[in-house]
């Protein structure tokens, strides 16, 4: 099977813009990501897909692999998808370029077994223990039958329990693995009244009866989602240099 890794990484960001290029320890955050993800021997090729030329310049300079996308895509999913259309493989990855401190051995729990002439889509979670990650609307939550095939997704607490029933809640993590029937899928198809009321892309499939498959991991990495995350950041990196 041929497996790539996306990093999609968008320079105009409403909160941190520019984050892609923010230094972490004299390189950018990009390379950061970058080096993280090459350690997963697995992939066939890893790139970076961007739109922004400020990016595309200093992926050249560090000699990383990088597609040009539009600058009018719509989320992540569909960069992914314009980048089906450049390079074939029988799986795309997608790793959120925000999390220079993503673990390889996360990475590989994506991936798939087989190639799927089907539409496939396979992601991972972790378990929440923190009721402040619970009530947090940024967090997605899921819940899953058989064989960590996901039922539904939600911003808020779900599943919801009758009196006080211990439950234990899933998040979604950002680490996707896609074939191209899929993207295409996803791509060709509106957005759905649930993806609508939950702003959550993935019921686009669910809403579909494409499934997406599950598996666990036992913690996930910091994203930097604001210039409080990448000091924290900045620090875990500087103490794992010294």
């Amino acid at each position: 099977m041929k497996i790539i890794a996306i990093i999609p990484a968008r320079y105009a960001s409403s909160r941190f813009p520019g984050k892609p290029l923010a230094d972490i320890c004299g390189k950018p955050m990009i390379w950061w990501v970058h080096n993280q993800v090459k350690q997963v021997k697995e992939f066939d090729s890893v790139f970076v897909a961007t739109d922004d030329k400020r990016i595309a310049d200093v992926c050249d300079s560090y000699g990383i692999k990088y597609l040009m996308t539009s600058n009018d895509t719509p989320n992540h999913i569909h960069r992914i998808w314009e980048v089906t259309n450049m390079v074939d493989a029988d799986f795309y990855i997608s790793i959120n370029g925000d999390e220079p401190l993503i673990s390889p051995e996360n990475i590989r729990q994506v991936f798939p077994e087989k190639p799927c002439s089907q539409a496939y889509f396979g992601s991972v979670y972790r378990t929440l223990k923190d009721p402040a990650e619970l009530l947090d609307i940024a967090n997605v939550k899921i819940v899953l039958g058989e064989g960590g095939k996901c039922l539904y997704q939600s911003r808020n607490p779900i599943p919801c329990p009758k009196g006080s029933l211990f439950v234990e809640y899933k998040k979604a993590i950002g680490i996707e693995c896609f074939n191209k029937a899929a993207l295409d899928f996803f791509v060709h198809t509106p957005m759905g009244y649930l993806e609508k009321i939950e702003d959550i892309d993935h019921l686009r499939f669910i809403e579909n009866g494409i499934p997406i498959i599950y598996k666990e991991i036992q913690s996930e990495s910091l994203s930097v989602d604001t210039r409080n995350d990448l000091e924290k950041v900045r620090l875990i990196i500087s103490n794992r240099m010294k």
